[in-house]
């Protein structure tokens, strides 16, 4: 038994939960959760247009950079430019989910695969975004290894325009829909990492990546 197995279980045992009352169980807490009343939130809109902006605006005050382009095929170009731009290596770590890109077309030397401590460059996709914090919600999985968006000091993120929602609220709305359940590790990326320990002075790449870019696909 492995030390989640064994959490779980005494969970399932303390609330009395057993094959014969869990499907019970389980109607009940989906029940709660549709029924459950959100707050009051900000207005951000639901057009794509509207979101995409949004998204932009916060994602640019968080340091994130951000550069649009019109579909998926663009992608590796965009990496491309934005790796020269910073005087990186035409080299990444890529999620096995986006292997099928040809980044060798655009002089991109890509592994798919989890990165290690060596790789300087990782490039994911992700979930979602999040259009009123500028957040990327990132779901760890075969082949979406959460690594590649912690290691490397630089992480650039495919983000479909169509998969931007208005908030935190309709990405778990959308990760319950689509998913199921929630996936191991679940991420949430607002601009580099940071700190402000020291002396209350921000430090930028303190616990992870010191850059994070924005690829925005519009045609999806």
């Amino acid at each position: 038994m492995t030390s989640r197995a064994d959490i779980l279980g005494r969970v399932r045992q303390k609330l009395g939960r057993t094959a014969a009352n869990a499907a019970t169980g389980r109607a009940a807490i989906e029940a709660t959760l549709a029924a459950r009343a959100q707050g009051s939130r900000p207005r951000v809109g639901v057009e794509k247009s509207t979101l995409a902006g949004r998204l932009v605006e916060k994602s640019l005050a968080q340091s994130s950079s951000v550069e649009t382009v019109a579909a998926f095929a663009e992608a590796p170009a965009a990496v491309a430019r934005y790796l020269a731009a910073h005087g990186l290596p035409a080299q990444a770590v890529v999620w096995p989910l986006l292997a099928g890109f040809d980044w060798a077309a655009a002089g991109i030397r890509a592994e798919a695969r989890g990165a290690v401590d060596a790789d300087l460059v990782g490039i994911t996709g992700c979930f979602c975004a999040i259009a009123e914090t500028g957040t990327l919600m990132l779901c760890g999985g075969a082949d979406s290894p959460a690594t590649v968006s912690l290691l490397p000091e630089t992480h650039i993120a495919l983000v479909p325009a169509s998969r931007i929602v208005p908030g935190m609220e309709d990405a778990f709305a959308l990760a319950r829909a689509e998913l199921g359940q929630l996936p191991r590790a679940v991420n949430f990326v607002s601009g580099p990492s940071r700190t402000g320990d020291i002396e209350q002075t921000i430090v930028l790449g303190a616990h992870g990546p010191y850059r994070v870019h924005l690829v925005l696909v519009w045609d999806v």
